[in-house]
């Protein structure tokens, strides 16, 4: 996504855990338009979890950049463990990952613009598991089914002021499961998707996300099939969805959603 902004000469804060890959990126944003100078992108590295760098993060940006237009949370860890032997630790530690964090950084954001009367725009990368619930993976469709719930409060409370983009991917290539989180705290799937599963580019995923958060839509799905029919069956036809998962559901199958394939 930060590659899309940097084509049309947006100026960028980029923030993550690792600071070297945040560089990486950085200099490609600059290669990628040469209307962009250094100072167009600021590197800001933290993790979301520690909510207590928040404020300082941001009052860095705005010290930069004297205004913030799009916060666009993008943070998350993904989940590959079986319901019953998940250790609650590991639902805290997601949650202040995938919900608590994010929300506690808009909130910083919004009051900013509240006090301004600024007209400002929050995306944010929930999932397509927030919609048709993921085998193996029920605190992470926890998480971002809560999403859905803070942030589509927020578009009520600030229809006035606040534009929210929730963003939707389905299966997508990417290095999520390496750091994905597993049944017990510190272990982690530590993987990378097969070559030939059935899974979007990360350049198209991107591509749509941007488009989306472009054109303001309130909620973008973003997926190939079938996982997008199920989308829908979830939000309408729900029975339909349970009836057909249980009669095409293999052992098998469920083995490989639950390693990630």
């Amino acid at each position: 996504m930060a590659y899309e902004f940097a084509k049309v000469g947006c100026k960028l804060a980029l923030s993550g855990t690792n600071e070297s890959r945040l560089e990486a990126v950085k200099s490609k944003c600059l290669d990628m338009n040469s209307s962009l100078s250094v100072g167009d992108v600021l590197v800001i590295p933290f993790d979301i979890s520690v909510y207590q760098r928040h404020r300082a993060c941001f009052e860095r940006v705005m010290i930069h950049f004297k205004q913030i237009d799009i916060l666009i949370n993008n943070a998350g860890r993904s989940q590959r463990a079986a319901f019953e032997k998940i250790d609650i630790n590991v639902d805290e530690e997601m949650f202040r990952t995938n919900v608590f964090g994010p929300v506690n950084l808009t909130r910083i954001v919004v009051d900013h613009w509240y006090k301004l009367n600024y007209p400002g725009q929050i995306a944010v990368t929930s999932s397509v598991a927030g919609i048709c619930p993921a085998p193996f993976s029920c605190t992470y469709s926890g998480t971002k089914y809560a999403l859905h719930g803070y942030f589509e409060t927020l578009r009520v409370e600030g229809y006035k002021n606040i534009k929210v983009t929730l963003l939707c991917p389905g299966p997508v290539f990417s290095r999520i499961l390496e750091n994905s989180f597993t049944e017990q705290p510190g272990v982690v799937v530590n993987k990378s998707h097969d070559k030939d599963s059935v899974r979007m580019t990360t350049e198209r995923c991107a591509k749509l996300c941007f488009s989306a958060i472009v054109n303001r839509v309130n909620v973008a799905w973003i997926s190939i099939q079938p996982v997008l029919t199920c989308c829908y069956l979830s939000q309408y036809l729900p029975n339909i969805l349970v009836l057909i998962f249980t009669k095409f559901m293999t052992e098998e199958k469920l083995m490989k959603i639950r390693e990630g394939k």
